[in-house]
């Protein structure tokens, strides 16, 4: 085998044989393959995709390259949930804790920002001294004494992802329906979570930009979940506008403790609550009720508890961008669109994600929302508040947003679309 012939195949629209696939995942991880011989490759499937078949063994092909977890030893069902990226998705932070506290374990292993979309790593690492790094023993522990745990893949764990998914942010090759599926699930199944729950997100602030290509990825991923034996659902949901009033790191974990202390913007507790449901009853907890552990307190506990086990202190101030720049209405009505994408690309370009891998991120920097669509404005009342440690870079988040809102001058409210557009099973 070797790297070229590969490329070759995909590059001319040919199916890649498991023997091809297998031998270029472990060739890869060992280093044989290069990072650039393996971008051109991503880039092919980008452009010429993969049937099923292919799916299913690079899927395996990953899981193989490492270590899979076992779980078995816990009292507790396992439930995980993941998303597929959206901005100001920061959902994962108050749903951990909270599935927890209704009694299943939540083995939430998180990733990296990837593209204009934020990462829960990133965000979390907001938190004084939290750590995203556990071994598997520590990992354990934290799960035992508190029921979830919210931390980085190790070394172990499908490694051949770990490297491609670092290559795919900066190659233009993220939004691959193959790719991502293959992705998601190789690191879910070697997990060893019983159950799991996709979040697929649609719309512009999404990978996915319409229904038809998040259902095609759904459908996908919960086929792979279940030959792996991992009862595997989906819910489709609205990524048109960003999640909450917030995309950034720090202002996005200051969102989720106030979701957790029983305030927050309603679509973030209508889609916790919502994937909370989900991840219940696939692990067997069909009674629980996680609307009550939100509302009583006991989500917030184990919220604490969880930080605290991973090195964070939860009563530390969070980091606050040293410069902020407010965007005013520019017409009195009711505000239609707030584009998803376009505040994330301006977070982005203010600092709260990376353009190479290597690059650190500014825990502080992002965008606050001051309305949503359906709200009325009037003239000159904020609606963004850019925050930086940068200035210099608010032109470039500033443009971004040229065309990022609009308002209708009819003062009427319009009807919201709901967040939970559709669900898979």
């Amino acid at each position: 085998m070797d790297a070229i012939s590969v490329i070759r195949t995909k590059r001319d629209r040919g199916e890649l044989t498991p023997e091809q696939i297998d031998w270029v995942i472990d060739a890869y991880t060992r280093g044989e393959v290069a990072h650039e011989q393996m971008s051109s490759l991503a880039m092919a499937i980008f452009l010429n995709g993969m049937n099923r078949r292919e799916i299913a063994r690079w899927t395996a092909a990953m899981i193989a390259s490492g270590e899979r977890m076992d779980f078995s030893s816990l009292t507790r069902p396992t439930a995980d949930k993941h998303s597929t990226g959206g901005v100001g998705d920061k959902i994962t932070l108050p749903l951990a804790p909270l599935v927890a506290a209704c009694g299943a374990a939540v083995p939430q292993l998180s990733g990296r920002g990837l593209g204009h979309t934020g990462g829960t790593l990133d965000k979390l690492e907001a938190i004084p001294g939290w750590r995203a790094l556990l071994s598997n023993d520590e990992m354990l522990d934290v799960l035992r004494d508190v029921g979830s745990v919210i931390c980085a893949a190790g070394d172990g764990l499908a490694p051949a992802d770990k490297k491609l998914y670092a290559l795919r942010d900066v190659t233009g090759t993220v939004e691959s329906i193959p790719l991502i599926a293959s992705s998601i699930m190789s690191k879910k199944i070697a997990e060893g979570t019983g159950s799991l729950v996709l979040d697929v997100k649609v719309g512009s602030g999404a990978f996915m930009k319409n229904l038809d290509d998040a259902r095609e990825l759904a459908a996908t991923m919960v086929e792979l979940g279940k030959d792996h034996g991992v009862d595997t659902r989906a819910l489709l949901t609205d990524m048109s506008t960003p999640l909450g009033r917030t995309a950034g790191n720090a202002l996005e974990v200051r969102e989720s403790v106030e979701v957790l202390a029983g305030g927050g913007p309603q679509d973030v507790i209508d889609l916790t609550l919502a994937l909370a449901r989900e991840m219940l009853d696939a692990a067997g907890l069909k009674d629980a009720d996680p609307a009550k552990a939100l509302a009583d307190g006991s989500a917030m506990d184990h919220w604490r508890r969880m930080i605290t086990a991973q090195g964070g202190d939860p009563d530390a101030p969070l980091p606050v961008a040293r410069e902020q720049h407010t965007v005013t209405a520019a017409a009195t009505g009711v505000l239609t669109a707030l584009d998803a994408y376009a505040v994330g690309l301006a977070a982005w370009r203010l600092g709260a994600g990376r353009a190479r891998k290597e690059d650190p991120v500014q825990a502080g920097a992002g965008v606050e929302l001051h309305a949503k669509p359906g709200d009325l404005v009037t003239a000159g009342q904020p609606l963004l508040t850019l925050h930086t440690d940068t200035p210099e870079k608010f032109p470039y988040a500033l443009e971004a947003l040229t065309a990022a809102t609009r308002i209708d001058p009819t003062p009427t409210p319009s009807p919201t679309r709901p967040v939970v557009l559709e669900r898979l099973a």
